[in-house]
């Protein structure tokens, strides 16, 4: 059983969180890992008054919020309990949520990379001089940076990645950053969920703005518009352009008869008022080269003996008088086919 003092500090976190989740509609999922009580300080003074952080063990958070539906009988905030894992906490606001996140991301502080801690970036080291002594190269050979003795002093020759993102950092490579006077991380409360009247999104939706939900609308409906056009089939969506082609169909059957309105005729008078389209040079023709064709064609092939006369239409002999030996092949087109003379 615990102590009287125990029993009593947990009812009064429950009866505070009980108020707080009838009193707000929206928080943040917030992770505190490597937040110090310094930083958590000044982070409470930032988001009050419309803003309350709530810390404390995952399985008590839990129980108020059970609690707070069997006495209400309402289950909104069973979403948020599902997410309890790890080292986190609620923020409650009543404030705009870009507006508090903002906030919350300001106030980060830096940090050494230290040994087993899980990267949240890539950690590059640029090349050049590091100001560090020769007889404290052993830490770049353990983690294979080539290097250099410059002006009595180590070199890196070329920029190496030494933590990557996700990745635990290693011993050398905490060792190395401390001796270079590296601070590469950030800490502060990072936001990871969003509760909004019993809803849970990821923070990211936070940054889609009003013209990208326009955008994206807008797109949508060009494409109804578009597929209703095509199969011919009426939807709102195309009312303006159904309505603007049958103005072009109209105009154009004022163009080929007497019949004409008021708007035709303004649309005439534009027309006839506009500049006319410079003309646009005519392509150069090629000029094609005619193939001379010859009756007789002769070539020299290894496979037969002599000279070989080819014509679409006849042989005729050769010069010296000879005509063509029977081992001589002659060849001709589809029309008239021989194989030996």
């Amino acid at each position: 059983m615990p102590s009287a003092t125990a029993l009593k500090a947990k009812q009064l976190y429950n009866d505070k969180m009980q108020k707080l989740l009838e009193s707000h509609d929206k928080a943040f999922l917030v992770h505190a890992d490597n937040v110090g009580s310094k930083q958590f300080m000044d982070i409470r003074t930032a988001l009050r008054p419309e803003s309350c952080i709530l810390m404390g063990k995952n399985t008590m958070m839990r129980k108020c919020m059970r609690d707070y539906a069997e006495r209400t009988g309402s289950n909104v905030w069973d979403v948020m309990a599902e997410q309890l894992v790890g080292n986190v906490g609620i923020v409650f606001t009543t404030g705009e949520l870009v507006d508090v996140r903002a906030k919350i991301a300001e106030h980060v502080v830096p940090a050494p990379a230290r040994m087993n801690a899980v990267a949240p970036l890539d950690v590059i080291i640029p090349a050049g001089p590091t100001g560090m002594e020769p007889s404290q190269t052993g830490f770049f050979q353990v983690l294979n940076i080539a290097t250099k003795i410059n002006k009595g002093s180590i070199e890196i020759l070329s920029e190496v990645v030494v933590v990557r993102e996700g990745e635990k950092v290693t011993s050398s490579a905490a060792t190395l950053l401390a001796k270079m006077g590296f601070t590469p991380f950030f800490y502060g409360l990072e936001t990871k969920m969003v509760y909004d009247k019993g809803n849970m999104y990821d923070v990211a939706v936070l940054d889609i703005s009003d013209a990208d939900i326009s955008a994206m609308f807008g797109n949508g409906l060009a494409n109804v518009a578009a597929l209703s056009l095509a199969a011919n089939y009426p939807t709102v969506a195309a009312v303006p352009h159904s309505l603007v082609n049958g103005y072009k169909n109209i105009l154009a059957l004022t163009l080929v008869t007497d019949y004409t309105f008021p708007l035709a005729e303004k649309a005439m008078a534009a027309a006839a008022a506009a500049p006319p389209r410079p003309k646009r040079p005519s392509p150069k023709k090629k000029r094609k080269r005619k193939a001379v064709t010859s009756i007789f064609s002769i070539k020299r092939t290894t496979t037969m003996r002599g000279w070989l006369f080819e014509s679409s239409r006849h042989v005729s002999p050769r010069k010296d008088g000879h005509v063509l030996r029977p081992q001589q092949r002659c060849r001709f087109s589809e029309e008239f086919s021989c194989n030996e003379y």
